[in-house]
């Protein structure tokens, strides 16, 4: 409840099932009127997730603080550069992430924006993986992603989702200018509702049997297209 309190960014809450505390009510109602995830478990459920003395809750707080969205895209524009901002769309592999915010972060990018529920939790090994670059780069996390993203192209942003029933070769695209990229999770790719809202989708070309991309490479792939077409476009 001090966590809560002090507006730390907790992931999520695991409070014990069954139990008549009123302490464990007081908590259960905050944790819904802040709007943090939640679920019920056992005891023993717990007792295998910490040997401390945890009395029926246990709190997972992120290991980085997040930045409104608002000011990522205001801080891209006072650069002065073209705002370049990754969009992932419940990607929950801890090492993916680590991995894409590594690429993010080398590339230059803005920031990433995350959904607070069904997506990744920024952890100490995502942290790791990434080399550190979480502890630089800015990432948002948002209640919706629809309205995140039609905040974004309010805000100037060309929208591309990247899709594999794209007709559109990324190395075809036009990929300058303020740019958000979409990118899905590897099963399931970008939600349907996102895809309506792109300005625009791309596909990365397969030519062996193999039907798909580690999500982190395809990232990659797409993120240095889209560098490749600013420098260009500046020399």
């Amino acid at each position: 409840m001090e966590a809560i309190a002090a507006e730390k960014d907790i992931e999520k809450v695991i409070l014990q099932a069954k139990t008549d505390s009123e302490n464990h009510r007081e908590l259960f109602q905050l944790v819904r009127e802040k709007g943090i995830s939640f679920q019920f478990a056992p005891l023993e459920k717990l007792n295998r997730i910490t040997r401390k003395n945890h009395q029926g809750v246990i709190a997972f707080i992120s290991s980085v603080s997040y930045t409104p969205l608002e000011e990522i895209i205001a801080g891209s524009y006072e650069s002065g550069r073209d705002p370049f901002i990754l969009v992932l769309d419940h990607i929950s592999d801890v090492r993916n992430f680590g991995a894409i915010a590594r690429t993010a972060e080398c590339a230059g990018m803005n920031g990433i924006v995350i959904p607070d529920k069904g997506g990744v939790s920024i952890s100490s090994d995502a942290v790791k993986t990434s080399s550190g670059a979480l502890m630089s780069l800015p990432v948002a996390r948002v209640k919706s992603l629809r309205e995140s993203v039609r905040f974004i192209k309010e805000a100037g942003l060309t929208v591309v989702a990247a899709s594999e029933k794209s007709e559109t070769i990324l190395f075809d695209a036009d990929l300058s200018g303020p740019i958000a990229l979409i990118l899905g999770a590897e099963d399931k790719g970008v939600s349907p509702g996102l895809l309506e809202l792109a300005d625009f989708s791309i596909k990365i070309p397969l030519y062996g049997r193999i039907e798909s991309l580690n999500v982190s490479v395809a990232a990659s792939i797409l993120i240095y297209e889209t560098i490749r077409q600013r420098l260009k476009g500046a020399s």
